[in-house]
């Protein structure tokens, strides 16, 4: 049977660019990317745009799980590539320009990505910041999607109340989500078309950038909705237009 629960607001905008590298911390020689942002690069340019200071990793403290509540959904399928780059050795200061040692490096980027996030904070000065900020289209460092240079722009989608729901019956998920929520082997739908996969990316990082928690985030590369009982509430979020969407923030 499915319940209604309590009703949070929650800010919506939708963040896109060119390329994005979310550095798996595990390669060496060659970085890789994680398909997906995991949660601290989404707490990172939350931070850009409502001024977080980076130094000393200060930013941190204000987007833990117990504080804020983030969503992800894919709006463009993952796509990756690979560019080779010149890195300089800036530990060293050569006497002249020819000297500059560089070493070619393949990296891989995810291209042409688009995302909708979603976000809710208990701190009503930060969420307020945040919305003002998303509204005015304002950030006051620039946002980018994993490196300095993968430069981002975002869009307000609007401030609105999702109930929480509970349902023993497959439901249409939109966004990613933690494996974990879902209920059982059976949890996931896959008559459904549909490329589906799980990575484990870091969610917490403490002052110290060390990963506080990992999850398991569950997702279609192609932006399709999965359908999945879960043990968990999920949110509904019903736009003026008459669209709907069902989310899982990630935790």
């Amino acid at each position: 049977m499915d319940q209604e629960r309590p009703i949070k607001q929650v800010l919506i905008f939708d963040v896109w660019g060119y390329y994005a590298h979310f550095r798996r911390f595990y390669t060496t020689t060659s970085p890789l990317t994680f398909p997906i942002p995991p949660r601290t690069a989404l707490c990172g340019l939350i931070a850009a745009i409502i001024g977080k200071e980076k130094e000393n990793n200060e930013y941190l403290k204000y987007f833990t799980l117990n504080e804020a509540s983030i969503g992800l959904r894919l709006l463009n399928p993952v796509k990756k590539v690979m560019i080779t780059e010149n890195l300089i050795d800036t530990e060293k200061s050569p006497k002249s320009f020819y000297n500059i040692k560089r070493t070619r490096i393949r990296f891989e980027f995810l291209k042409d990505q688009k995302y909708r996030i979603y976000f809710h904070h208990t701190d009503e000065h930060i969420y307020q910041q945040v919305k003002e900020n998303l509204i005015n289209h304002k950030s006051i460092y620039t946002p980018c999607l994993g490196l300095s240079e993968n430069i981002a722009n975002f869009e307000f989608r609007g401030e609105f109340k999702v109930k929480s729901k509970t349902s023993g019956k497959y439901v249409q998920i939109n966004s990613v989500f933690p494996t974990e929520k879902i209920a059982d082997e059976q949890g996931i739908n896959f008559n459904t078309e549909g490329e589906y996969f799980s990575i484990r990316v870091p969610v917490e990082l403490n002052l110290d950038r060390v990963v506080t928690k990992y999850s398991d985030i569950f997702f279609e590369r192609r932006c399709k909705p999965v359908e999945a009982k879960l043990i968990c509430p999920y949110w509904s979020v019903d736009y003026t237009d008459g669209t709907n969407e069902n989310i899982v923030f990630i935790e």
